[in-house]
Formats: structure tokens, C-alpha cells, sequence
């Protein structure tokens, strides 16, 4: 994995246009949450204001904070990704919307992607549409040789962008990564190889007006620190242990996703609600070394600065 080289969830200043229309759409996002979970099918959750927010901390840009008291085993929120996609090593194993795990593997014809149900298969039917006219099979390889899994984030982002069913500024609001000359060096084949496919798949230039250089490492920059590898819960207590020890490498996930309140989750613990990024079970060296490369920042917990 490159090293990332910088990190940090900014503070968001308010001097710009481009600042004002992020943190607009960032209200405006999260404003739906808490009425997704209050009508959420099944769920029997209280009324009025959600029980967190998302403020900004002292050194560590926006976080997300309670505003009540919250008991253990309590929903607090659910979240639907802005863009998912599976891993190619699962392709015709899991949901290719949802990324739920299927019973039986389905064909492995390149033009026939599995779906759990109708309503997945509904959701994904505009953005499927754009996928279909392309040729996939360079990019994937590429993908697949050089252990990239964010790029198939970013191949999807740019369907949905095309059929119209997402905006191309979706992520504008999320935190970036630090980019280093050799990573945009790198980030060059993948975009060539994307907009190939796509030109080749016969989509009109004014559809992919957005689809710059620039956007691609823009995308790729949010979603390296944003995205949550999704893995799903094993049946046995021994399937739990191999999760738990799983690694960060592409092939220990069924697939990746990039959500919007998720994403303000800060590492760690305290009165500002957060989570880990990583497995806790690791040494001290083995979590800060995996936190930096990972995610550009080291850990100054109670635990990590007590050596622990």
C-alpha cells in the first residue's frame, strides 16, 4: 500500500464559494439521516432530534458528538453508501448493489452480474446501463494485478455520474488524502484506462465533460480515506476470529463503500463518539504503523501513548 503522507479531517473554513456549497451540502445530507431512521421498516426509534451531531473538534477537524445520552446496544443512525462495488474476486458471489453475500455463485459472464433481489437490481439498472457499453476487462486486470480497489469505486462513481443518477461534486464535501507526485503519477494509467473504456463504449464527450484528470485524483483522494472496506459477519464463532484478524488488503473485504456521515467518524474513543479503523487485537508498532500508511496520521489515544 503507498504511503499516504498527510492526514487530517480539516476544519472547514467559510471564506470561499466552494466552502459555503460544501458545507450546504453537507447540512443538507445530513439532515436526512435522522427521518431515514425514524421511518426505517421494522425499527422503533424515538422521535425528535437524532441523537448525534457533527461539530468540529480541536485538532482533528469535524467529528461526530453526541447530543444525549446513548445506551449500550442503542441505533443511533444507518447509513446508505453514496457509491459501493465488490470485489472483483467476488464479482459473482455477492449483491452487485448491496454487496450482500449470495447463496449460490452465478455465471461468471462478464455482461451478467448477480443481484439479491429486484429492488437492488432496480437501483443499479441506470448506472448498469453505462457499465454495459464498456469493455471492463483492461481496467479490472489493472485493478487486479496492481491490488487496486479504490479505482473500481471510482469507475462506478463515474457511471452514475454519466446516467445521471449522482452528481459529479457528490464527494466534494469529504476530506482528501495527501497525494504524492508518485501517486498521481500512478493514477495516470488508471484514468486513461477508464475513459478509454468509456469513449470506446461509444459515451458522447459532453457526457464525460466532468470526467478530468482532476476529478479522477480528486475522487481517488476522498474515497483513499473515506471508504469502509464491508465484510460480512460470519456464522460461526471461529468466522468471527478470522475477521477480526483480517488484513486491510483488498482481498480480505467482499467489497468497498464511500458513506456520508461515516465518514466524520474520527479514530478512536472518548466523548466524541468514534471508531477504530483498524484491528485493535494488533501490537502498539503494528497499529501505528498500519494508521499511518493507511491513513496518514499517528495515534495519540490514551492506549497508543501509554505503549500499550
Amino acid at each position: 500500500m503507498p504511503p499516504v503522507v498527510s492526514y487530517g479531517r480539516w476544519a472547514l473554513t467559510l471564506k470561499t464559494k466552494k466552502n459555503l456549497k460544501c458545507q450546504h451540502l453537507m447540512l443538507r445530507l445530513l439532515s436526512h439521516f435522522a427521518a431515514d431512521n425514524n421511518n426505517s421498516p421494522g425499527q422503533h426509534l424515538p422521535t425528535g432530534p437524532p441523537p448525534i451531531q457533527v461539530s468540529f473538534t480541536a485538532s482533528a477537524g469535524r467529528g461526530v458528538f453526541a447530543t444525549r445520552r446513548i445506551g449500550a446496544g442503542d441505533l443511533i443512525h444507518t447509513a446508505k453508501p453514496l457509491v459501493s462495488h465488490p470485489s472483483l474476486s467476488l464479482l459473482h458471489k455477492v449483491c452487485y448493489f448491496c454487496l450482500r453475500n449470495l447463496p449460490i455463485a452465478h455465471s461468471s459472464d462478464a455482461l451478467t452480474v448477480p443481484f439479491c433481489s429486484d429492488q437492488c437490481r432496480e437501483h443499479s439498472k441506470a448506472f448498469l446501463d453505462i457499465e454495459k457499453r464498456a469493455d471492463w476487462s483492461p481496467y479490472n486486470d489493472h485493478c487486479r494485478t496492481q491490488g487496486l480497489k479504490y479505482p473500481l469505486l471510482v469507475k462506478r462513481l463515474a457511471c452514475m455520474v454519466i446516467s445521471g443518477t449522482t452528481s459529479s461534486d457528490t464527494l466534494d464535501v469529504l476530506q482528501p488524502a495527501y497525494l504524492s507526485p508518485e501517486m498521481l503519477s500512478e493514477m495516470g494509467e488508471e484514468f486513461r484506462l477508464l475513459r478509454h473504456a468509456l469513449v470506446n463504449g461509444g459515451i458522447k464527450d459532453e457526457m464525460m465533460a466532468f470526467l478530468t484528470k482532476e476529478w479522477y485524483t480528486g475522487v481517488l483522494a476522498r474515497i483513499r480515506i473515506n471508504a469502509f472496506r464491508i465484510e460480512l459477519v460470519g456464522g460461526s464463532y471461529e468466522d468471527l476470529l478470522l475477521l477480526a484478524s483480517a488484513s486491510v488488503e483488498a482481498e480480505a473485504a467482499v467489497g468497498n463503500a464511500v458513506y456520508m456521515l461515516p465518514s466524520f467518524y474520527n479514530h478512536d474513543c472518548g466523548e466524541e463518539l468514534r471508531i477504530c479503523y483498524i484491528d485493535v487485537s494488533m501490537n502498539h508498532d503494528a497499529r501505528q504503523k498500519l494508521l499511518f500508511e493507511g491513513f496518514g496520521f499517528c495515534c495519540n489515544c490514551l492506549r497508543c501513548m501509554s505503549g500499550d
